[in-house]
């Protein structure tokens, strides 16, 4: 058996992308604590992996939607020295449009998607800075830098993952901590059952498996990157894009309008 890595926390992880990453970091050597809603389910994958790999793997059955819950994993993340990683992927999505979505379902997106993870990794930096080790995952989405695609609010919120994780490596990338935001596109998960749509509907050629996608997040990891995008391809658009947004930075505050927003004569 490896040596213990610390432990790594995933959320949403009883199954798609969080189960995924609980079996390979267990590989890489991580103990685990798993949450999600469903313990039955989260029971049948800690069994499964702590036989596989020997690790131990706690359960924590939790609604991150719901403050009580929420608040029982950040005093787990606050008081846990051994816990080295925090992967944020418990979210939820819909492809259904703005204007035909209820904003009750709206909101407890906000608060699953945005709210826990900000909550969370405020419980688990601290301690990371501290000990002067530790990572942060945070599974966005290309909707962050494509929002048109599907909803809005499920796209901002994914936004919100990327400039949070882009100003977190900023205030702590050089004390010990690791940050990443990984976008996935259309993933073979029960993202798309939950919104009504079967994934079956989706060219095949668009829809990578849980698998695939995590082993190449882990990649990405490994390599330190800040942004990894698995589905892309052409790896330039990002540099160009990327590179446009920091040559544009310095520009962005003045005291006197840009001319072009001036009265003319």
């Amino acid at each position: 058996m490896n040596a213990s890595l610390g432990t790594a926390v995933v959320t949403g992880a009883s199954s798609g992308i969080g189960a995924v990453y609980a079996q390979r970091l267990a590989d890489r050597g991580y103990d685990l604590i798993l949450v999600a809603r469903n313990r039955d389910r989260l029971n049948a994958l800690a069994t499964k992996i702590s036989s596989a790999s020997g690790r131990a793997v706690e359960v924590l059955a939790a609604d991150l939607a719901n403050p009580a819950d929420l608040a029982t994993v950040e005093a787990k993340l606050r008081e846990d020295a051994t816990i080295s990683l925090l992967v944020n992927n418990a979210g939820v999505g819909t492809h259904t449009p703005l204007l035909d979505s209820k904003i009750e379902a709206m909101n407890k997106m906000i608060d699953l998607n945005v709210t826990a993870p900000t909550r969370l990794t405020y419980a688990a930096v601290p301690g990371f800075v501290a000990r002067g080790k530790g990572a942060v995952i945070n599974i966005a989405s290309i909707v962050a830098i494509a929002p048109e695609i599907l909803n809005g609010v499920y796209g901002g919120s994914k936004a919100y993952l990327v400039a949070f994780s882009q100003s977190l490596k900023h205030e702590v990338g050089d004390k010990g901590v690791q940050v990443q935001a990984v976008l996935p596109g259309a993933t073979a998960t029960e993202f798309w059952e939950a919104g009504g749509m079967s994934v079956d509907m989706l060219p095949k050629e668009i829809v990578m498996s849980a698998e695939d996608l995590v082993d190449a997040a882990l990649v990405g990891f490994d390599r330190g990157e800040l942004i990894t995008i698995p589905p892309l391809h052409a790896v330039e658009h990002w540099e160009a894009y990327e590179a446009a947004r920091q040559a544009m930075a310095p520009q962005l505050s003045h005291a006197t309008p840009a001319e072009r927003y001036l009265a003319t004569a």
